[in-house]
């Protein structure tokens, strides 16, 4: 009997995580509590869907993918509305985006050219500064979490300071502590997109010599 991946353990954790990323998009322009208790539960349970398919033994080409999508989708959402809140700053706004989307996507389809399992599955005699990132779990979180976490307070700071403390706001606090984590995240965005290019062109570089040569 064939096993139904649609119906993987975490696969419903991460259709769970659309339901709560969609009930943040519809709030965010006018209820911030909502919208932001729904968001950072969604990027929570990142974390828990990977631990949920290692332990059960469920990891799945199709949840990678999943995963990856509402990671992204996500992130685009809530800087789509930062462009609204902030207009002034709305082009870095759309180049994070660009950055964001374009750098993941390169390096997802060049893990799939060299026939890597997952996104993550690099290979380890490549760039250190990936090697790092992929392979520390702490310094994985820490960069996505905190990446996620100066967005969140960008977007709290239009509604509220929130409380203070040592004065100055916490959320004003938390988003200036997280502004060079989301710099170093663009950063290995960045190296990413490197990383991904020089593998898709020895690809084709490869290629193209074994069909000269046949």
């Amino acid at each position: 009997m064939s096993e139904n991946v649609y119906l993987f353990i975490p696969n419903i954790i991460g259709y769970g995580r659309i339901v709560l990323a969609l009930i943040s998009f519809y709030y965010m322009p006018f209820d911030h509590v909502t919208a932001t208790w729904t968001y950072l539960l969604s990027g929570l349970l990142d974390a828990v869907d990977g631990h949920a398919a290692r332990y059960f033994g469920q990891s799945s080409k199709f949840g990678a993918m999943l995963d990856q999508l509402t990671d992204r989708s996500a992130t685009m959402c809530l800087l789509v509305v930062l462009s609204y809140f902030y207009p002034r700053y709305m082009f870095w706004f759309q180049l994070s985006m660009i950055i964001d989307i374009v750098c993941h996507w390169m390096h997802l389809h060049s893990s799939t050219m060299k026939g890597s399992s997952s996104h993550k599955a690099i290979d380890l005699s490549g760039n250190p500064v990936l090697r790092l990132y992929y392979t520390s779990r702490p310094v994985l979180f820490v960069m996505c979490a905190g990446n996620e976490l100066f967005y969140a307070m960008l977007y709290l700071l239009h509604f509220t300071s929130g409380p203070t403390i040592l004065f100055i706001g916490l959320w004003k606090l938390i988003c200036i502590l997280c502004a060079p984590i989301s710099l170093a995240k663009t950063a290995i965005s960045l190296i990413h997109l490197y990383a991904a290019s020089e593998n898709i062109v020895a690809i084709d570089v490869a290629e193209r010599r074994a069909a000269k040569a046949e």
